[in-house]
């Protein structure tokens, strides 16, 4: 970077603080290097990737190279921090840890310790953590954070350090999904016929199994649920056409918890449309629940409506 000199700033432009700083510190250390070093380098580099062409970048490349080159554990942990939360640097990380998982972690160090961690991340997942923190313990957190002179550098580093191996390590160990969820997600997408199929065989290879899926499945009548908000609001953001369709195959239950949701015109108007409906096959039913469940997800995912219904906290007051 230092042969490249001034005119190359587009790519200081692609380095974030952090990388800057990283290199700027290299860049103070390295003396004075012949100019026979340089070209040297600069010719090394050059052949390198000339001669390989396109290269690909991914967790199991990146692993196999830094094997070659260094000792097992020093690999092991790297990838371990890689493969964690997103973030370049560890209060990034922390920044995106479900604040319920960091709390829990941070309710059994000292309150100066979690000051200096909270200090040091966002002020959104700050606010998150002392929320989920006890009243008593957050307070204190917040009275010292209040009072918190300078840091030194020294500390700051054991606190990484401590954080790198005592928690970020066990997160990325524990993170990982739990296999009986990425199955009922794939049951979901079944047609009612294969899932009985698969679901019938699995029990009697695993009826444990069977059950922990059958829990995590989220199908078209578990929609019963929703409160009357999430009905309206489930209504106006779904395909008409899929709706109707939807509702066909619908137990009676359930489909007069939706039409009890429509304005009396609306709902006339979608019985009407049943009835003239006439004979449909069962997999189109099928295909537009699944669509149906998958935009009352997606609006699950935007906090717009609630499924599994209301914990009391989450009621409405009018």
């Amino acid at each position: 970077m230092l042969s490249l000199g001034p005119q190359h700033t587009t790519i200081w432009d692609r380095l974030d603080e952090e990388e800057i700083k990283i290199v700027s510190q290299a860049m103070v250390s390295l003396g004075t290097i012949e100019s026979t070093s340089v070209e040297s380098l600069l010719e090394e580099f050059v052949t390198s990737v000339a001669g390989n062409g396109s290269i690909q970048g991914s967790v199991e490349q990146t692993q196999r190279l830094l094997a070659s080159i260094m000792p097992e554990d020093r690999v092991d942990s790297i990838m371990e921090e890689i493969r964690g939360p997103a973030g370049r640097t560890m209060w990034d990380k922390l920044g995106n840890v479900n604040e319920a998982v960091l709390a829990n972690y941070l309710k059994n160090e000292y309150p100066q310790t979690v000051a200096v961690i909270l200090s040091k991340i966002k002020p959104e997942p700050a606010a998150r953590v002392l929320t989920v923190l006890p009243d008593d313990f957050a307070m204190e957190c917040v009275s010292r954070m209040l009072r918190m002179e300078p840091v030194q550098r020294e500390i700051l580093d054991k606190i990484e350090q401590t954080l790198r191996t005592e928690f970020m390590s066990n997160l990325t160990r524990t993170s990982k999904r739990d296999s009986h969820e990425l199955m009922a997600e794939i049951f979901n997408a079944f047609d009612r016929q294969t899932e009985a199929r698969f679901m019938i065989a699995l029990e009697e290879r695993s009826l444990e199994s069977a059950e922990n899926i059958r829990a995590l499945m989220f199908v078209f009548e578990d929609l019963g649920k929703l409160d009357p908000a999430g009905f309206q609001t489930l209504i106006r953001s779904a395909e008409k056409d899929q709706l109707l369709l939807a509702l066909k195959g619908a137990s009676d239950g359930l489909r007069d918890q939706f039409f009890s949701n429509m304005s009396e015109r609306a709902g006339k108007l979608m019985r009407d449309d049943m009835m003239n409906l006439g004979a449909v096959r069962l997999r189109e039913v099928e295909q537009a629940q699944m669509a149906i469940v998958k935009v009352a997800k997606d609006l699950a995912g935007r906090g717009e409506i609630m499924l599994g219904g209301q914990s009391e906290e989450d009621q409405l007051v009018y």
